[in-house]
Parts: C-alpha cells; sequence; structure tokens
C-alpha cells in the first residue's frame, strides 16, 4: 500500500485539490491508502467550536467523501497543538510515503517564504512533500 497523508484546514477549496492530487495517481483505488489529518488549534477552534471531531469539519468530510467515491481507503484522524508537530509526528506514526498540503495564494515576499507550516514540514521531514495549489 501507498500511503499519504492529507492534513486540512478548514477551507474546502485547498482540501478537494490535495484530494484531487490523491485521486489522480496511478491505481490509486486499488494501492492508495489516505489518512486526512485536521488539527485543532486555537484559530481552528474558533470557526470548529461547535464541532465534536474533526469528522463535522466540511473540508475534512468533503475530503473523506471524494475519496471513499475514488475508491480510496481513508481514515480520519484529529489532533490539537501545533499544525507542523503534528503533521510530522503522523507522518511517522502512519509511516506515510508522501504528504500532500494545501498550498495557498501569497503575495511575492509569501512566496519566498511559504509559510511557515508547509516551510517547517518541508525542512523537518525526510518524506516526499507535495504542495497543490488551490480549485478556488
Amino acid at each position: 500500500m501507498y500511503r499519504v497523508l492529507i492534513p486540512v484546514d478548514t477551507n474546502e477549496q485547498r482540501a478537494l485539490a490535495q484530494v484531487d492530487y490523491v485521486t489522480a495517481l496511478p491505481t490509486a483505488a486499488d494501492a492508495v491508502e489516505a489518512y486526512v489529518l485536521f488539527v485543532f488549534t486555537e484559530e481552528s477552534e474558533v470557526e470548529a467550536e461547535d464541532h465534536d471531531s474533526a469528522s463535522e469539519i466540511d473540508a475534512v468530510r468533503r475530503a473523506e467523501e471524494t475519496l471513499e467515491d475514488a475508491g480510496i481507503d481513508v481514515t480520519i484522524v484529529e489532533d490539537s497543538g501545533d499544525t507542523e508537530a503534528d503533521i510530522l509526528e503522523h507522518a511517522e506514526t502512519h509511516d506515510v510515503d508522501t504528504i500532500v498540503l494545501g498550498g495557498r495564494k501569497r503575495s511575492p515576499v509569501g512566496k519566498a517564504l511559504f509559510g511557515s507550516i508547509s516551510q517547517g514540514v518541508l525542512l523537518n521531514t525526510d518524506r516526499p512533500v507535495v504542495i497543490t495549489g488551490s480549485k478556488e
């Protein structure tokens, strides 16, 4: 099995772009196992305060549905705290082959910096990292 970690936030369009990448992998339905990770942070808890679990977050639910419709085995994983550390921890825990991050449109300065979470993951893992765009 080829395992991928898909860390998502509350943005559905970014989550769907990440999932589109995964569903386009060769023989995805037969060979891919996906872990969709949502990390509750102070910022996300404000937006997700009425949710008891990550499965109730729209972006997580849409990602799960799309993966399942493509025949891909999917597991929803949730955590709380430091997003970068949690991504790296779950990549190790689930022994994933690739981490698929969702990118954002950024200013020229922002592009140079990638964003703190993406940059931190890229610099602190030995696993391949894919950064997708957005469906917006």
